[in-house]
């Protein structure tokens, strides 16, 4: 077995790891996310934060000044009640196990895609290989909920709400060390209407977009704030 391999692999423990504490985060009392959640996890200490609903950091560590971005695979899991078939009779107009596994990819590359673009653009390109100013950043979309997505075998019509919802978990490692800096937990839902709408994949995946860009230009933010940057600059 190749050193990548043996890295993936344990990459991928360790993030079931950290899903499995998340899960426990999450099923606690409260509208989708612990009212009262937990003070310290894994040893990270639990940080007040505007924009995001729960950051954990470890305690007294000295940020280094990184530079580059190191993406693991991206996890992405469905809701446990996501039915996209629900009230369907037969397979027509309904999504196969292909159209599900399609979608999770197409949505883990699309999160890359724009870490990597909001990133890069900001001085922070994303790199292939650990380094000694290489952040490692290991992300996991859970309790992914879309609304009306279509089939492959063409659109179908379905009326609607909102357009879904998604959880980030994001842990922060140094690339060379593996020693655990920090990890994120936010949900975040797409827009409410006030009328019925048809929702299609592409406005489903323009909220995606959207919340997975906030979700990178905080992660911008706070290597701005360990680079002593200020106002992006």
């Amino acid at each position: 077995m190749t050193a990548t391999s043996l890295r993936r692999r344990a990459l991928l423990a360790a993030m079931k790891a950290v899903l499995t504490g998340a899960i426990l985060v999450l099923m606690m009392p409260g509208a989708g996310m612990a009212q009262q959640p937990p003070q310290e996890w894994d040893g990270l200490v639990r940080v007040k934060n505007k924009s995001l609903d729960h950051v954990y950091v470890r305690p007294n560590v000295e940020f280094k000044a990184y530079k580059r971005v190191l993406i693991a695979p991206v996890h992405v899991a469905m809701d446990k009640n996501w039915d996209p078939n629900s009230g369907k009779i037969g397979l027509q107009g309904g999504l196969s196990s292909a159209d599900v596994q399609r979608i999770r990819e197409e949505l883990a590359k699309m999160f890359r895609d724009v870490f990597a673009d909001h990133l890069s653009k900001a001085g922070y390109p994303v790199v292939e290989t650990s380094g000694d100013d290489v952040l490692l950043v290991e992300p996991a979309l859970i309790n992914v909920y879309i609304t009306a997505p279509n089939s492959s075998s063409g659109a179908t019509r379905s009326y609607t709400m909102d357009a879904g919802r998604m959880t980030l978990v994001m842990q922060l490692a140094d690339s060379v060390t593996g020693q655990m800096l920090g990890r994120v937990v936010d949900t975040t839902e797409g827009l409410n209407t006030q009328g019925m709408q048809w929702s299609t994949s592409l406005a489903n995946s323009g909220e995606a977009r959207k919340a997975v860009g906030q979700w990178a230009d905080a992660l911008r933010k706070a290597l701005d704030k360990i680079n002593g940057k200020t106002d992006g600059k």
